[in-house]
């Protein structure tokens, strides 16, 4: 036995290496295979990386793989490095394709750097792995002795699942002469046994016959498979059975219940008694039949035993004896059809899938590769898929069962971050199912959106003297799109011409937008800044955007009025101003020129008289600053009036600053010093100052009297000497300036003094040029008109001053 089995070892290893040498691979994208059956886990079945055209090196880079299909054993596996197809479970062709003549095995196979599918077919051939068996293992055969030579009957079939010469070629009966084996082939190739009476029969010489009936199939080796035949010789009984029909067929759809009778069979026997008494039974039938169907051996009625399954199985045949009490049989042949329904929804399987894509993916990207399946069969069977048309993706059918999801156009994440793509596989049932599964698709953000602002432009008000440090306001800017490529930062762009200016001034924080002042703003320095603000976007390349900002500075109160005339003295003594005593009321005396360095209404200048010698005598325009009488003036009018005028701006809180003008009531400067030296001061025995002061008065008048007689005698002289008297000037040196600086009050001043010393009789068309200007301030502390308080100082007529105004007569 085991020299025997060794044999067929190694006729099994030639033929599987002669049925290797046979594989060949189809044009049409099918590779086909050719192995046995009962092949050992791991042998080799084909070089797929090969066949292919793939090199062994480059399998594992290519991810080829095999595609398992939905409700399948994977009976194959791949080498993922030598790129070999294998054996991955023990494969039996009986098992798998029973009695069909050809068994091909179908899979997929994926290149998933390509995306492309091969279909692969690996026919299973047939080995000698079953030996014939039959189902009974005991048959009883009941034979009347009146039996003549000749006559045949039935003998049990052997089953054997091979194929070809692998199933059963012969029978042998042992046992007794008296009976014979006559074999014979049938339509469909199968033999079948029968036995021959070859002598005559006595029950009373021999009531039993017992033989042993061998079935044996042609493999190499061969295999046999044997049964014990007993023979019961009856009595006489000379009819047998006869059935109704010879083939019984029977539609039943496959969701009938358990229980049902599926067909009922009829025999007539014309005897009587024991010998017409029919009983039914199973005459042929597989394993699988017997368990699906039970026969009544009474009614010849065949009910259903378990659940009909036009997947599993479509047809059922068998054969149904029907024997008489003597002995006698007739058989016929069951044919039960199984029509199929639709009672299996399609099954969905994801071979392949990517959950993200980029946004900038070209057209027709793969996503998914899907294989669908229908268990049930012709218009059942049939499936199509499906996707909401709404979506930017494509269902396309490759090869087989397998569909391929793709992108239809392209995609834009700010528009939809995330697809749940609903695919259906609906099979063409009635009614129909269907099967639905979900693909979770999220999509990958590029750099494709500029940062864009929330307004064109941007302008913002700050007050001037602000805190360092205070923050401005901010911009904002948008980026639709994700993560990196949505992480704005802010920048100021400086100009070549205001870069010093913006950097020592502004400051912008990179992160949020937020514009803060690094130094104070003066509003009289700075009216406005004007600059751009960058939003850039931290993707590759990034996109950028700018946009324009305004700063207007506003004036704040912070600078108080400045008084430009009268002028402040530089040597502690006041402006003085002449008005003739003839004057009138609303005379101009002269006028308080200030200006404010800030704008608006903190420039809006008011003037106020604050205190006067004489109260009522004289009054200050509001809004002009024009000194003016308001009466004639008396005798008790003190010579030497002392106006404090106060200039008040409309901030607030409001700023202010005063002035003293002192205005001398005279009709000509000789008449200045008469009137001064002729005012006495109140005795006062314990102070010498008022001595020395009437000794200066006295010293100053008489300096400037001998200064008018020698300036009189040149004019007279240069005038009798060249005709001329229309142009003689006149040179005043040692008198301040100061008394003499502003439009209105020097005019006030001239015009009365050339009444009295004007060389020509029309003098008020003289003309004066101020050759140089002393901008001295007015006195700051108030004078009044006593005595005490001296009106020209012996510095004031100095006639080395420096200080001159020439007065020119025409």
């Amino acid at each position: 036995m085991r020299e025997t089995q060794k044999l067929w070892s190694n006729k099994k290893g030639i033929l599987q290496c002669l049925l290797l040498v046979l594989a060949w691979k189809t044009v049409s994208a099918q590779i086909h295979y050719s192995i046995p059956e009962e092949m050992q886990k791991g042998s080799f079945v084909g070089n797929i990386a090969k066949d292919l055209g793939m090199d062994g090196k480059q399998v594992s880079d290519h991810g080829l793989r095999i595609v398992p299909s939905i409700g399948t054993i994977q009976y194959f596996a791949l080498n993922a490095n030598s790129g070999h197809l294998q054996i991955a479970e023990r494969i039996d062709r009986e098992e798998i394709c029973k009695v069909a003549e050809k068994c091909v095995l179908k899979f997929q196979v994926l290149i998933e750097s390509k995306l492309k599918l091969y279909g692969v077919e690996v026919e299973i051939t047939d080995i000698n792995d079953n030996a014939p068996k039959f189902l009974l293992k005991e048959w009883k055969l009941k034979v009347s002795e009146t039996s003549t030579l000749g006559d045949r009957f039935p003998l049990p079939k052997a089953q054997d699942p091979d194929l070809g010469l692998n199933s059963v070629q012969s029978y042998q009966l042992a046992g007794s002469p008296h009976f014979s084996l006559d074999l014979q082939m049938k339509e469909n190739g199968i033999r079948h046994a029968e036995l021959v009476l070859e002598k005559s029969l006595d029950r009373e010489e021999q009531a039993v016959y017992d033989l042993i009936l061998t079935a044996t199939d042609g493999g190499d080796p061969t295999r046999s498979g044997s049964v014990q035949v007993q023979i019961v010789i009856l009595d006489a009984n000379d009819n047998a059975p006869v059935f109704s029909q010879k083939i019984y067929e029977a539609n039943l759809k496959e969701n009938i219940p358990e229980g049902s009778t599926a067909c009922k069979v009829r025999a007539i026997d014309l005897d009587e008694g024991i010998n017409g008494e029919v009983k039914y039974s199973f005459e042929k039938t597989t394993e699988e039949d017997s368990q699906m169907f039970q026969l009544n051996s009474t009614t010849g009625e065949i009910t259903l035993l378990g659940n009909l399954d036009f997947e599993a199985s479509s047809l059922y045949e068998f054969e149904v004896q029907a024997m008489d009490g003597g002995g006698l049989s007739d058989t016929s042949k069951v044919v039960i059809f199984v029509t199929d329904l639709n009672d299996n929804a399609p099954e969905l399987a994801i071979t392949f899938e990517i959950n993200s894509i980029p946004e900038n993916s070209p057209t027709g990207t793969t996503i998914a590769i899907l294989n669908v399946q229908d268990r049930d069969s012709g218009v059942n069977g049939e499936v199509k898929c499906s996707i909401p048309s709404n979506l930017p993706f494509q269902l396309k059918k490759s090869i087989d069962n397998f569909y391929t999801l793709a992108t239809d156009r392209m995609l834009d994440r700010e528009q939809v971050a995330t697809y749940n793509i609903t695919i259906t596989a609906t099979d063409n049932g009635t009614p129909p199912l269907s099967t639905s599964k979900i693909i979770s698709l999220q999509v990958l953000d590029t750099n494709d959106n500029p940062p864009l602002f929330a307004e064109s432009a941007y302008s913002s008000y700050l007050i001037e003297n602000n805190a360092r440090g205070a923050s401005i306001f901010s911009v904002r800017a948008n980026d639709p799109d994700w993560e990196e490529n949505a992480h704005i930062s802010y920048s100021i762009l400086e100009d070549q011409g205001s870069r010093s200016l913006l950097s020592s001034y502004l400051s912008i924080n990179s992160e949020t937008g937020a514009i803060y002042a690094l130094n104070s703003f003066d509003y009289e320095e700075f009216r406005e800044v004007r600059f751009y603000v960058k939003a850039q976007d931290g993707g590759t390349p990034p996109f950028n955007s700018n946009v324009s900002v305004t700063l207007f500075i506003l004036d704040q109160n912070d600078n108080a009025p400045e008084i430009l005339y009268p002028s402040p003295p530089t040597d502690g003594s006041t402006g003085i101003e002449l008005a003739p005593r003839s004057s009138e009321p609303g005379y101009l005396v002269t006028k308080v020129v200030a200006v404010d360095a800030d704008s608006g209404q903190n420039a809006w200048l008011s003037y106020q008289l604050l205190k006067a010698t004489e109260p009522g005598l004289f009054t200050v325009g509001l809004h002009t600053g024009e000194i003016r009488t308001t009466r004639f003036f008396l005798e008790k009018d003190a010579l030497k009036q002392s106006l404090v005028v106060l200039v008040k701006d409309n901030g607030q809180p409001p700023l202010s600053i005063s002035v003293t003008v002192t205005v001398v009531l005279a009709d000509s400067i000789p008449e200045i010093l008469s009137d001064l030296s002729s005012i006495s001061a109140p005795v006062d025995p314990r102070s010498d100052f008022t001595f020395y002061l009437v000794v200066a008065v006295a010293f100053v008048s008489c300096l400037f009297f001998t200064f008018l007689l020698v300036l009189l005698a040149i004019r007279l002289h240069k005038w009798r000497s060249s005709h001329l008297y229309d142009s003689g000037s006149v040179n005043f040196t040692g008198v301040p300036v100061s008394q003499f600086v502003g439009v209105d009050g020097v005019r006030a001043f001239l015009q009365s003094y050339c009444h009295e010393v004007s060389l020509t009789t029309d003098s008020r068309k003289s003309q004066f040029n101020i050759s140089k200007t002393n901008y001295s301030n007015t006195l700051s502390n108030e004078e009044t008109c006593d005595g005490k308080d001296p009106i020209l100082s012996g510095d004031d007529l100095n006639l080395n001053n420096g200080d001159q105004i020439v007065v020119q007569v025409s």
